[in-house]
């Protein structure tokens, strides 16, 4: 399914000023058909509440499929941009680690369709989200 292959620490090196990494989301795992990345839920990740807010979990659900189509597809040629990003929260969590799986549900060639789980450090659901990604043709002029 990847375009080629690739280490966590090149996924990890990328520029680190971006909202992923300002809530130090890292990505842990990947197989021939998953990606796997956590984020801290802390003052960062917090809503008014003291719990994690749903936004951030939406953060590390596109931060998932986003790379994850961007490793599908040539660089050189295509960009993968976000197009529609759904999701349920079922379960509060104050603290600790919450870690997201993402997995393939439709890989075409213009479009492509994540299901993203996100998990308690005890391994409780707390969040589904469906990504969907935009594949297009990368712009000849590089301030596009």
């Amino acid at each position: 399914m990847w375009f080629k292959p690739f280490t966590l620490e090149q996924i990890n090196g990328r520029p680190k000023n971006h909202i992923g990494a300002l809530l130090g989301i890292e990505f842990t795992a990947y197989g021939d058909d998953f990606i796997v990345g956590t984020m801290p839920v802390d003052e960062r990740t917090h809503q008014p509440a003291g719990i994690l807010h749903g936004g951030a979990s939406v953060v590390l659900a596109e931060s998932l499929g986003s790379i994850a189509s961007y490793l599908c597809v040539d660089p050189e040629k295509y960009l993968a941009v976000g197009l529609e990003v759904n999701a349920n929260h079922l379960r509060p969590v104050k603290s600790g680690v919450v870690t997201g799986t993402c997995t393939a549900l439709h890989i075409g060639a213009k479009t492509h369709v994540w299901e993203i789980k996100i998990r308690t450090d005890k391994g409780k659901l707390s969040c589904i989200s469906r990504l969907t990604v935009a594949i297009i043709p990368k712009p000849k002029d590089p301030a596009l």
